[in-house]
């Protein structure tokens, strides 16, 4: 028994220990400057539409870890995807949020970022840093969560929660029904033409 409580300890020890090594100020230095000279600016140009994607694009291929997503998203069914089918839903995938976010985040146009607190994750890797954008004209702050995961040095988004609906949990539960009823090329296929028509 007391091996066994000895063990706990250590255990949740280590988890602390693990917790405490990221680096929480660089982690929201690091959305600051990914909403502040990234979001921020794109969504006040006055650029076309094309040009804003262009910009996302490359925005989130640097700041967000796509495939870390994809493949949360895809959950078990990536571990039975072939290689062809794990290629074809990370592209699909990266295509089609490009487009939609750089579409969400439009909405924030003409608002700011404020930064309330970062929170730990139960993921020794990760941390959730805590926004608000105040949309004015009397309605409620709109509630933005950016789950940061740190590699090395390297910071990247692997998430985003607005209003508490996370982009990575609400696209597993759809396409793990579309799967089921429908297998995982025809998810693809779909994802593909839903992107070309954003």
């Amino acid at each position: 028994m007391k091996k066994l409580a000895f063990l706990v300890v250590c255990l949740a020890f280590v988890a602390t220990n693990a917790l405490a090594e990221i680096n929480t100020k660089k982690a929201e230095a690091f959305i600051e400057k990914l909403t502040t000279d990234g979001i921020e600016e794109l969504v006040n140009s006055n650029a076309s539409k094309a040009v804003k994607q262009e910009k996302f694009r490359k925005l989130f291929n640097e700041d967000l870890d796509l495939d870390f997503i994809g493949k949360f998203v895809l959950g078990r069914y990536w571990r039975t995807a072939t290689p062809t089918q794990q290629k074809d839903f990370l592209d699909a995938y990266r295509e089609l949020n490009i487009q939609t976010w750089s579409a969400r985040f439009d909405e924030f146009k003409g608002k700011t970022f404020e930064f309330q607190n970062v929170t730990p994750s139960t993921s020794q890797d990760q941390v959730f840093v805590n926004t608000i954008v105040d949309m004015k004209n009397g309605q409620q702050p709109a509630k933005v969560v950016w789950r940061v995961r740190q590699k090395g040095e390297t910071f990247k988004v692997v998430d985003i929660i607005i209003e508490n609906v996370s982009l990575a949990i609400s696209a597993r539960n759809e396409y793990a029904g579309y799967i089921k009823a429908n297998g995982l090329d025809a998810l693809i296929k779909d994802l593909q033409t839903r992107a070309k028509k954003s």
